[in-house]
């Protein structure tokens, strides 16, 4: 998969690549917070959703982002264009 399809896969699916960042990144975390001993299990799991959480709050964040600037100046825009003649 060369980049330019991962790009229009993203551009595609939003909310599908934020879910899987948001899956992933507590994945990951708690298998970081699990290789720290000296802590119990309910502040490992806090942990893992915290920084879940962030990851999926910047992500919707930079999501946003782009939809804004798809409808302002990428084919989105072209295609409202088209269809309503503005």
């Amino acid at each position: 998969m060369d980049m330019e399809a991962a790009r229009n896969w993203i551009l595609e699916h939003k909310l599908r690549a934020v879910g899987t960042l948001w899956a992933s990144s507590l994945l990951g975390s708690l298998a970081y917070n699990f290789a720290r001993p000296g802590m119990k299990m309910s502040v490992k799991l806090i942990h893992a959703r915290l920084h879940a959480q962030f990851l999926t709050l910047g992500a919707l964040g930079g999501s946003a982002v782009v939809e804004a600037y798809d409808q302002s100046a990428g084919d989105k825009a072209k295609r409202y264009e088209e269809q309503f003649q503005v």
